[in-house]
């Protein structure tokens, strides 16, 4: 028997880092995403396991012992991206352990975005094991990589999402968002993979006292999902971005990389690497090209 699972990338609109701490985030599901192929084997106790990357490369293959995952007995002579898997699927079978139970399986992975661009390689996984063992996948992401769950929310809807955290659960609110200028919105990549566990620690490093910028931050987020011309939200936009400044203490890409452009850039996730917003009344390709920045997507091409 062989079973598919699917789940969308993410960007992260508004409330990056401070979505943690219950400020209302606005996120993006993206036409890319991951796929879990998973079939049963006759080879009892043993994961073959497989990932593809978007250019059909294999990024990883390897052997699951199931008795070492159950167990959690895992050895440091193994790859990393070995331990990685173990630990999802041993907190997998803690929240539902009859899957594994004498059975072997066969398990492919297909990304349909490059790796290392940062749409959600992680929580696409993690939705997808969460949906193969039938479990609450914010809880295998808690109990597992950590995490505001946003990516979550992302990976199981295929509209713009609001989301925040209340009362330590997820709140999801489905939003229709389909602005009048989205050709003038582009997503530009910053030609480096951002590490979002380290991100996030450089965010609790600092300790700031954030709550006062929470409700600037939820207005912000409140206004873009309702619906505002293109000056409105690229002034939001902007004020966004230099409040989160303030907070992490960084200056923002526009200041860093791109302070001659005549347009709005705003971080999307955590902030250094991975994908920008860009809005621009022209099409900007041949300025970010060069500046070595190859990678630009249109709205409708990254958008679900």
């Amino acid at each position: 028997m062989t079973k598919t699972f699917y789940s969308n990338g993410k960007l992260l609109m508004t409330g990056e880092y401070v979505v943690l701490d219950g400020a209302k985030a606005f996120a993006l599901p993206t036409k890319m995403g991951q796929d879990l192929v998973v079939s049963e084997t006759d080879a009892i106790g043993n994961i073959h396991w497989k990932s593809f990357d978007a250019d059909q490369s294999i990024w990883f293959e390897g052997n699951l012992a199931m008795e070492a995952i159950v167990a959690k007995t895992f050895t440091d002579d193994k790859p990393s991206i070995t331990k990685v898997l173990q630990n999802i699927l041993f907190e997998a079978h803690q929240l539902n352990p009859t899957v594994l139970s004498n059975k072997g399986f066969s398990i492919t992975t297909h990304l349909t975005f490059p790796r290392h661009w940062g749409l959600g390689t992680s929580s696409t996984l993690i939705n997808n094991v969460a949906t193969w063992f039938e479990i609450n996948a914010f809880e295998l992401l808690k109990n597992s990589f950590g995490g505001s769950g946003y990516d979550i929310a992302n990976a199981q809807n295929n509209s713009p999402i609001c989301f925040q955290i209340v009362a330590g659960k997820p709140t999801i609110e489905l939003v229709h968002f389909n602005p009048e200028f989205k050709e003038n919105l582009y997503f530009l990549y910053l030609n480096q993979k951002q590490d979002s566990k380290a991100a996030i620690a450089m965010y609790h490093e600092k300790q700031h006292d954030i709550h006062p910028n929470i409700a600037i931050i939820n207005s912000i987020t409140t206004e873009i999902k309702a619906g505002v011309n293109k000056e409105r939200f690229q002034y939001l936009l902007e004020k966004h971005e230099a409040l989160l400044s303030g907070i992490l203490e960084m200056k923002t890409v526009k200041e860093r990389f791109f302070n001659d452009f005549e347009g709005t850039i705003k971080s999307l996730g955590a902030w250094g690497g991975d994908f920008v917003l860009v809005v621009s009344e022209t099409n900007p390709k041949s300025y970010f090209e060069e500046k070595g920045f190859t990678t630009l997507l249109p709205y409708h091409e990254m958008i679900l």
